[in-house]
């Protein structure tokens, strides 16, 4: 009986020392924040990357929507952020969201442009562990000068 006790238990304390171990390999979820210096709702030619902002990535349980992760990073002089997350979400829902801006002209939440959703499970068919956010964005408060020439480039031309 000890035997076979002792046989189930080096079947199973290998499997749990990996499940309980953090990958070896951790996602990398990156993205940029802007300012939408024009007010148009989305990225432009003017807009323009903002360093020092924060943002913050939660996970959270998909069933009872409990908050599982959470960790902030501040983006680098492009604007540019990454967070390195070493354990599998696989039945989360992950979103990264803006926090606060660096910038006191460009602090206002675009409206659709405060967060991202993004996937971070191994087990999705997705090969790389680097993992792409869209962009944030916070509007300026006021519309930057020649903004309305680059917003011509975005109207329809009607025939």
């Amino acid at each position: 009986m000890s035997k076979a006790i002792l046989l189930v238990a080096l079947c199973f304390l290998p499997a749990l020392a990996m499940s309980a171990r953090p990958n070896k390999n951790p996602f990398v979820v990156r993205g940029r924040v802007y300012c939408d210096t024009c007010l148009a709702g989305f990225e432009t030619s003017a807009s323009t990357f903002i360093p020092g902002a924060v943002v913050r990535l939660e996970c959270k349980d998909r069933r009872t929507m409990e908050l599982t992760y959470r960790h902030e990073a501040r983006t680098d002089s492009t604007g540019s952020y990454k967070i390195l997350v070493s354990e599998d979400h696989e039945d989360q829902f992950c979103d990264t969201m803006l926090v606060s801006s660096s910038q006191l002209r460009c602090s206002n939440v675009s409206p659709g442009h405060n967060r991202a959703r993004v996937t971070l499970t191994r087990f999705n068919g997705i090969a790389s562990d680097e993992r792409f956010a869209n962009n944030l964005g916070f509007l300026r408060d006021a519309a930057s000068p020649g903004c309305a020439e680059i917003m011509k480039q975005y109207q329809e031309i009607e025939d």
